[in-house]
């Protein structure tokens, strides 16, 4: 079957026909896919729904897959893989109900900026006949591109500290019944420190590289002027023109860039609309980190 690639038309994304995740991919639909994905930074592959084996399988094409700090909905047999809905069985949660409600960057909490994230739908929340839970994007590569030129001489040289800890208790405080952020998850993921504007590890194309569920400060500013650069850079990058609004469908295989995009998941739907998704994180790779971005400052002091 011919391999085809249809744009969305918005500031990222596109479509990708003629590939059956269900099964290996050759080395030239890889081959493809991969450059697809390093061009458009969000692709849809659709299809019929697939297991947790296949995603893994998927997902290590694209590198080291991240066994997640949250220590909860996972498969025993494929435990790097989370599974997302809403759905209560005998009284109990079958996955993260609340994931992603808030506008980030997929394991910027780590040493080295995540890859990419693949996530799977089995389910698709509903109400009067439209798809409910659409996934919201932005183009941080755009973002950077059209910051004003003082802003961008002013923020190339900075670095911002990244927390795992912060997006925790922020769906806290807006009333997810998640537990407490724990020590051993502190200890596990304590906070790092990226450039403000990061160099992609595997194009160079600079983005911008902060997001407002994890980023916390900005080495080396006072708290206050630290907040409002930063609520600058928040409200600047997630403006509509940098935007693509993914509608799901059952089968879909959605797979993000997380060194050039932001994104959150739009929470309008309840317990009478079942959502299922399975995902697999892709970690970044160090080697690549380190070729386009160096080590300027304190950017791997932080480091566990």
């Amino acid at each position: 079957m011919t391999i085809t690639v249809t744009p969305s038309g918005a500031a990222l994304g596109a479509r990708i026909d003629g590939v059956d995740l269900s099964q290996p991919l050759t080395p030239e639909q890889k081959a493809f896919v991969e450059k697809a994905f390093l061009q458009h930074l969000v692709l849809t592959i659709s299809g019929q729904p697939y297991g947790q084996e296949e995603l893994t399988r998927f997902g290590e094409l694209l590198g080291e897959l991240e066994l997640s700090a949250a220590k909860s909905f996972h498969d025993q047999q494929f435990p790097r893989v989370n599974v997302l809905s809403n759905i209560v069985v005998d009284g109990k949660p079958l996955g993260s109900a609340d994931a992603g409600q808030v506008w980030h960057t997929d394991m910027s909490y780590n040493r080295i900026a995540g890859r990419a994230t693949v996530l799977h739908a089995h389910k698709v929340p509903h109400r009067d006949g439209k798809p409910r839970g659409n996934t919201q994007f932005r183009n941080m590569q755009m973002a950077y591109e059209n910051l004003p030129s003082a802003v961008r001489e002013r923020i190339d040289a900075m670095e911002a500290v990244h927390s795992f800890e912060k997006v925790w208790q922020g769906m806290i405080d807006r009333g997810s019944n998640r537990p407490a952020f724990t020590q051993e998850q502190r200890t596990q993921k304590p906070a790092v420190v990226h450039p403000v504007v990061l160099a992609h590890p595997w194009t160079g194309k600079r983005a911008l590289y902060v997001n407002r569920g994890m980023t916390d400060s900005i080495v080396g500013l006072p708290r206050q002027e630290s907040d409002r650069l930063l609520s600058f850079l928040f409200d600047h990058s997630e403006r509509t023109d940098f935007a693509y609004s993914h509608e799901w469908r059952v089968g879909d295989t959605l797979i993000w860039d997380n060194c050039a995009s932001i994104h959150t998941a739009t929470a309008d739907y309840d317990t009478g609309t079942p959502r299922l998704m399975y995902r697999v994180q892709v970690l970044g790779n160090e080697d690549r980190y380190r070729q386009h971005n160096g080590t300027l400052g304190g950017r791997f002091a932080m480091q566990s």
